[in-house]
């Protein structure tokens, strides 16, 4: 079985809300969800959200649109995701974000083939960034994701679930799925007014003529205006983990000292 989790919520720091700000008339956590759907190989979506009461709307927005989901720790995201899988049996874990609303289905489908005929513990497209930041894909096996459960201590580890397994590649087989032309330096992720604003004008012109618009249909976009390529590139990427690696620092000082 292949599940896919999806982790969302409410109390982003840069732009609280973002995953139910409206996308023509629809949470953008929704949009992103019809795109997750088209993919063919994905046997089960589940939305991994918080037990923080700030994402009752989350939930609330699963039991209205009959989407599965899982409630666990707001900040320890790797216990919520291995409790949101267990109940499933899951051979594969297919890991998503709840900020790239632009997700290409063909895409989820392509790295989920190349984990299952590679051998491959974990591949994303992620580790060597040649795809558009927002279109991140992470397929692995369930139980290297019991391992990092049971094992790993650092806070970027269990923030962002997938460091354990992906830092230990003398452990685990760790794949890189590449494109064929870089596009790296495309940002279609949100995290900042400006990326919202982008992505609601690529929906704006493409959605209503074609809902299931592809990715190519976004670069062609873009291509007719260029000024859209760089309206948000100036922010990082992965900024998020640049935090988690500061108070990787402080986790490992303060045990350090308790060990003098």
């Amino acid at each position: 079985m292949i599940l896919a989790i999806l982790q969302a919520r409410v109390s982003s720091t840069r732009l609280p809300g973002k995953v139910l700000k409206n996308i023509i008339n629809q949470p953008m956590l929704l949009r992103q969800i019809e795109r997750i759907r088209r993919a063919g190989l994905i046997d089960k979506l589940i939305v991994a959200t918080s037990i923080d009461q700030t994402d009752n709307p989350v939930e609330i927005l699963c039991k209205d649109n009959d989407i599965a989901y899982y409630r666990g720790s707001l900040d320890d995201v790797l216990d919520r995701f291995y409790q949101a899988a267990k109940p499933f049996k899951a051979d594969h874990i297919v890991r998503l974000t709840g900020d790239c609303p632009l997700t290409d289905p063909a895409l989820i489908d392509d790295l989920i083939s190349y984990h299952l005929h590679s051998g491959y513990d974990y591949i994303s497209n992620t580790l060597e960034p040649t795809f558009p930041d927002g279109l991140d894909v992470e397929v692995f096996r369930c139980n290297c994701l019991e391992q990092a459960w049971k094992e790993a201590v650092l806070p970027s580890q269990r923030e962002h679930v997938t460091p354990f397994i992906y830092q230990q590649s003398d452990r685990f087989k760790i794949g890189n799925f590449k494109n064929t032309v870089d596009l790296s330096r495309l940002r279609w992720t949100v995290d900042e007014p400006a990326d919202f604003e982008l992505i609601s004008i690529i929906y704006n012109k493409l959605y209503s003529a074609n809902p299931e618009f592809t990715t190519n249909d976004i670069l062609a976009l873009l291509d007719s205006y260029p000024v859209l390529k760089t309206m948000n590139t100036h922010y990082e990427r992965n900024e998020g983990m640049k935090k988690s690696l500061d108070q990787d620092l402080a986790y490992l000082s303060s045990t350090e000292n308790r060990n003098v």
